[in-house]
């Protein structure tokens, strides 16, 4: 409805209100979130834990006293597909349509059509995650973080095509897929029941902070300094260190 109601609007009409049309179309999405949400119910393992003593008073004060090792090997875990979505997303857009001068609508369609390949690698992922683990799965994304991703950032977004531009970012976002597909099923597995919620929360927001919230502007320094090769090793070590976090930590479930 929303979509067709686009497509009657003059070009006048789209520039004045017409913006705001999906932010509308997103209520839809919050009231089906809501639903699904009040039909969730409590884990077994929690269910069990809640039957042995009651919930923690202020969960997140043990976390950061007992497993906060924990909440930083599952943050470097979460470190690459973070680092990907930011710089292939807010800095390359920017870099790529200044710096590099490819038009910026050729671009954000090569953007928009490469998220496609971030949508099959999630649900790949998924798949290859039930068969394998979550874990393996994840080895594996960051990984191609560390030996595509990185390397062939310059010499494919610095070639002045925007095919091989979609072709590298559709490549990156796939990486990106597989580095976070899993996430949501490795990381309660570093925590115990009574705190696995906590745990896993505060694992995955450090992540975010460390991996997406300052990687635009680490890549816009570095580049600035030297064009894209650093941004590449930059992204490299992104991926090292989610692979280091992954080894380190054991996807298991911990005593309480």
């Amino acid at each position: 409805m929303f979509l067709l109601l686009g497509l009657a609007l003059s070009k006048e009409q789209m520039m004045e209100w017409g913006w705001r049309i999906p932010f509308l179309g997103s209520a839809l999405l919050v009231a089906v979130g809501l639903w699904v949400r009040l039909r969730l119910t409590e884990t077994a393992a929690f269910s069990v834990a809640l039957s042995e003593a009651p919930p923690e008073k202020v969960p997140i004060a043990r976390v950061a006293r007992h497993h906060f090792p924990a909440v930083l090997l599952g943050a470097l875990g979460g470190l690459a597909c973070f680092a990907i979505f930011y710089i292939a997303t807010a800095f390359l857009l920017g870099y790529g349509t200044t710096t590099l001068g490819y038009g910026r609508s050729a671009f954000l369609v090569a953007e928009i059509g490469a998220t496609v390949f971030l949508a099959i690698g999630i649900l790949l992922s998924g798949v290859l995650s039930d068969r394998f683990s979550a874990r393996a799965v994840l080895i594996a994304g960051c990984a191609g973080t560390l030996v595509l991703a990185g390397p062939l950032i310059a010499p494919m977004i610095g070639s002045g095509s925007i095919g091989l531009v979609f072709v590298y970012l559709s490549l990156v976002l796939l990486c990106m897929g597989f580095a976070y597909g899993p996430l949501g099923a490795w990381l309660p597995g570093l925590f115990p029941a009574r705190v696995r919620y906590t745990g896993a929360s505060m694992a995955f927001n450090l992540g975010a902070i460390l991996g997406g919230g300052i990687a635009p502007y680490i890549a816009q320094s570095l580049a600035t300094r030297g064009g894209l090769a650093p941004v590449g090793v930059y992204l490299s070590l992104c991926g090292a260190l989610s692979l280091a976090g992954l080894l380190l930590a054991r996807a298991r479930v911990v005593e309480t």
